[in-house]
């Protein structure tokens, strides 16, 4: 077995994926470690939308450089993905006030806004408090439980060589202590999403790192046509950092919050993607806590059931699957991005994001680690980042 690498990446989450696909596009000895057997958490729990257009900042430059990237993957390594864009219904003036002025931030190659009519021929929900909508047509969309799994068996193929039920326990510059020996490696990521504090705890202290857990659901719905693209609510317009400090945003949440306070404690997002054999995956809720409860309550679940009923206007969800999901939170921030051993950066997204910032952000990394000009000058030995 060979144990020296140009990078090794800890971390077989679409992260570490995304580090190992542009290293190994650099034509790099690379191999992944992973304590699983398989690719499993955040990457394979989520609702497969990379949601470029209403990310903003940092998040936004990773997220529209990494959109070629996943198209390419797609290709490369046989998974299904559609640049399906997006769509938000608005069902209430001050909703639709949001999209007005994200409109108009944007402009029209980024968010098309359409009136209550456009909207409602395009989608399948019930029209009677519908005010208008927009679509986002940038965005792209994956299965998620196929994407992620697909790209480590191409990378296995194409040459990169993966660990599995291998744990990283520690590390010193230009080595990887493991559950099975030592990597030698001239370049380390560490990719382990909510597990850094695990091996780097004083890093995940510091930043606040906790874990994030979701109520999601897979289901049918009898629709009367096919849910064509992801699609946004009102909640959204209250999680992402593009709609963040619109003026009308604080008019929805203040709305929200006096009409469904119980909503507002389960903080909730109202969120539908279809996926390609017809099911709809329904989130989520958010509970944030250093240890994750194993124990879930049924109230998440009823009120994604009770809400998608009165969105779509039907009189039952089919339910096929109920998970919880886990992904790294930390407040204030979207990224943390250390290097506490000499030429060992840890890579984290501390929200809900990894699918949409993964590609851009392993890129950014790659790019300014092995490029020893662009790691002189822009490369601090801790950065912690949004």
């Amino acid at each position: 077995m060979t144990s020296t690498y140009d990078v090794v990446v800890v971390g077989a989450g679409i992260v570490g994926l995304a580090h190992a696909y542009h290293a190994h596009r650099r034509g790099l000895a690379v191999a992944v470690v992973d304590h699983a057997d398989r690719v499993a958490g955040a990457s394979v729990q989520n609702f497969g939308h990379a949601c470029i257009t209403a990310q903003s900042g940092t998040a936004l430059e990773y997220a529209r450089v990494g959109r070629s990237h996943w198209l390419d993957l797609a290709g490369k390594a046989g998974f299904w993905a559609a640049e399906a864009g997006t769509h938000c219904v608005a069902r209430h003036e001050d909703e639709y006030t949001v999209l007005e002025q994200f409109a108009e931030l944007r402009g029209k190659e980024q968010v098309q806004l359409l009136d209550r009519a456009e909207i409602s021929s395009r989608l399948p929900i019930a029209h009677a408090d519908v005010v208008g909508g927009m679509y986002m047509p940038t965005d792209v969309q994956v299965d998620p439980r196929a994407a992620a799994p697909a790209i480590a068996r191409w990378l296995a193929d194409s040459g990169v060589d993966f660990h599995w039920r291998t744990a990283a326990t520690s590390f010193t510059p230009g080595v990887v202590h493991t559950s099975r020996g030592e990597l030698h490696a001239g370049t380390t990521f560490v990719t382990v999403n909510h597990d850094i504090d695990r091996l780097f705890p004083e890093s995940a202290e510091r930043g606040g790192l906790v874990r994030c857990r979701l109520h999601m659901l897979r289901a049918t719905l009898p629709l009367r046509a096919p849910l064509p693209t992801p699609l946004f609510t009102g909640w959204s317009l209250l999680r992402y950092s593009g709609f963040e400090n619109l003026p009308a945003v604080a008019d929805v949440a203040a709305r929200l919050q006096a009409e469904h306070p119980e909503y507002v404690e389960l903080d909730l997002h109202q969120m539908y993607t279809p996926q390609s054999d017809g099911s709809i995956l329904l989130g989520d809720t958010h509970v944030r806590e250093i240890t994750a409860s194993p124990f879930q309550s049924e109230r998440g679940f009823e009120v994604l059931v009770t809400e998608a009923k009165a969105l779509f206007g039907v009189d039952r969800v089919d339910v096929t699957e109920r998970w919880q999901g886990t992904y790294c939170s930390a407040p204030g921030s979207e990224f943390l991005l250390e290097e506490p051993v000499d030429r060992v950066y840890v890579a984290t997204v501390t929200t809900g994001i990894g699918m949409t910032t993964s590609m851009g952000l392993a890129l950014s990394n790659v790019d300014s680690a092995l490029t020893p000009v662009a790691r002189r000058e822009t490369r601090p030995r801790l950065t912690a980042h949004n």
